[in-house]
């Protein structure tokens, strides 16, 4: 007669007690304890393996290849968090990405349907300034200006994505340690970017997908340990010339309380890009807005 898995652990806890009753009755026959699965081969991906040079080395030269983006995109925002208790999902949105390294950018969000402009944002490095014509306002301010608005959403900057599509090279005198890593059912590599000095700090981790190599995620870290940036990447393609870019990344500002998804459509790499590209004058008749400055002729805003 088949034993039932019942019959099984009573026999077992006859003869011994505890762990081993448990293993004892794992092993006897008729007792189903495993399940098996099989993964197709086609999804099966052999981890690869690398060495910190290696990957430095990786790093530096995608950090060369790629001067500037200029790519039509779809834009996806998300505010809030189960932190904060509200999470919002906006309309996906059209846009542009207009970018020369290291620091000048310009993006532009349209409706879906109408084209109508939702927004059109430059940042020099210094200086960025924004366009949201249905509000009529014009935004003007120093580029590391950080101020958490009452709005989430009203905290995007263009500098921002600028941290995202390009990846500066590494301090020559910075350490940078190497590590494998887990995050889920992932495995990675991980360069850790430490400051100098007599209390050293992360300044940025990078992450690679160990099944292709590819950069998968950065992070940026402000002095304290502040994280302010996460990017992840995927849906790498090549861009002409040997170069490779995401057609997928994620911006993730977790103090700012945003997301930011973008998904590229059509992309240029490279070329030559015109510096009145990124001269945005305030359009008549919209309310100049200064912040974080006090100046006359506008708006004061902490």
């Amino acid at each position: 007669m088949k034993a039932r898995p019942g019959d099984c652990l009573l026999l077992a806890a006859r003869h011994v007690t505890g762990l081993a009753a448990l293993a004892a009755a794992a092993i006897l026959s008729g007792c189903h304890v495993k399940t098996t699965t099989r993964v197709p081969a086609a999804e099966i991906r052999p981890l690869l393996d690398s060495t910190r040079d290696a990957m430095v080395a990786q790093y530096e030269e995608l950090s060369r290849s790629v001067r500037t983006v200029n790519a039509k995109v779809e834009l996806a925002p998300h505010t809030g968090s189960r932190y904060t208790g509200v999470i919002e999902d906006y309309k996906q949105v059209n846009g542009y990405v207009l970018a020369v390294s290291p620091n000048h950018i310009r993006m532009i969000g349209q409706a879906p349907v109408l084209g109508t402009k939702v927004f059109d944002m430059v940042s020099d490095g210094e200086t960025f300034r924004i366009s949201i014509p249905p509000k009529g306002k014009f935004i003007v301010g120093p580029a590391r200006f950080e101020h958490a608005a009452r709005k989430p959403l009203e905290n995007l900057r263009p500098q921002h994505m600028l941290e995202a599509i390009f990846w500066p090279p590494l301090e020559p005198a910075n350490p940078v340690l190497f590590s494998e890593e887990e995050d889920g059912a992932g495995r990675y590599y991980t360069l850790t970017v430490v400051s100098r000095g007599e209390n050293p700090e992360i300044t940025r981790r990078i992450w690679f997908d160990r099944t292709n190599l590819n950069l998968s995620r950065v992070e940026l870290y402000e002095p304290g340990g502040r994280l302010v940036l996460v990017a992840n990447y995927s849906d790498w393609q090549g861009a002409g010339e040997g170069a490779k870019y995401p057609r997928q990344i994620a911006v993730d500002r977790p103090h700012d309380d945003y997301r930011l998804e973008l998904r590229i459509t059509a992309l240029t790499l490279n070329a030559e890009v015109a510096a009145d590209r990124f001269v945005l004058e305030q359009p008549p008749g919209s309310e100049l807005v200064r912040v974080g400055e006090k100046e006359a002729g506008g708006t004061a805003q902490p």
